[in-house]
């Protein structure tokens, strides 16, 4: 039992961590992916990146949504970028949705 509990700790303890990272890293990885977008596909043939503005909608909207009027990109770092950004986009929702569940779940501990 006393490693169950250990466990149990250590999993706690590691959600409020996530819960602190995320919202701070959220508008790093965002100028981040705004930049590599913008170097990857500004200008490509066939891509819809032109300005930088397209490539900060792009990082912002392209991974919470199933479709955009944004193409997907063309280049192949372009595409490494993007599946990058939606393996964030997952974790920023699912730390969103275990946020609101712990705190609904939560019960008053006094």
């Amino acid at each position: 039992m006393p490693i169950a509990k250990a466990l149990r700790r250590a999993l706690l303890e590691h959600r409020v961590a996530l819960g602190k990272v995320a919202p701070g890293a959220f508008p790093v990885v965002s100028k981040i992916g705004s930049v590599l977008v913008y170097l990857f596909e500004n200008g490509k043939k066939g891509g819809d990146v032109h300005g930088f503005g397209d490539a900060v909608f792009f990082t912002l909207v392209q991974p919470l949504t199933v479709s955009s009027s944004l193409k997907n990109p063309v280049t192949a770092a372009g595409k490494v970028v993007h599946v990058v950004l939606e393996a964030w986009a997952i974790f920023i929702v699912t730390a969103v949705a275990g946020s609101f569940a712990s705190f609904f779940t939560s019960g008053d501990s006094s």
